[in-house]
């Protein structure tokens, strides 16, 4: 080999990695698995302490539709739907809010209940998760 062809072919061998170093660079790490199923721990934990609350409000939605069924179409008065809700509330075994805590409003010619309130539930430590809830009822 004649030393001026070194000199004028500057192309160089460039190496491939073997096979072996790119299938063991595949996939998770069990670090990241651990990291992973941590976060998906700590919402489904998350999750199950706010069903709870939840399956109470429907509870509470339930008991002011059924209320605005047994009212609709007479002109109903407040004290009878005052105490309608009352019997549903006791019968559902309703927690978080009371009977009372209903507004039951009248204007022009319709009847409406309105109920707003937070519900809270410890989550760890002194962490807790709180939720709010708001439902209005017509009667018609």
């Amino acid at each position: 080999m004649v030393e001026g062809e070194r000199l004028m072919s500057p192309i160089r061998r460039i190496r491939r990695p073997d096979r072996a170093s790119c299938h063991s660079q595949r996939g998770m790490t069990f670090v990241g698995l651990l990291c992973i199923l941590a976060l998906v721990g700590i919402i489904g934990y998350a999750g199950l302490r706010l069903v709870p609350l939840y399956l109470n409000y429907m509870k509470v939605a339930r008991s002011m539709d059924v209320t605005a069924a047994e009212f609709k179409g007479e002109n109903p008065d407040l004290g009878g739907i005052r105490r309608s809700l009352e019997k549903h509330w006791q019968i559902e075994d309703i927690s978080g809010v009371e009977a009372k805590e209903v507004e039951v409003l009248k204007d022009e010619g319709s009847v409406s209940m309105h109920v707003a309130y937070d519900d809270s539930v410890p989550y760890i430590s002194n962490v807790s998760l709180m939720v709010h809830f708001d439902k209005t009822v017509k009667v018609q």
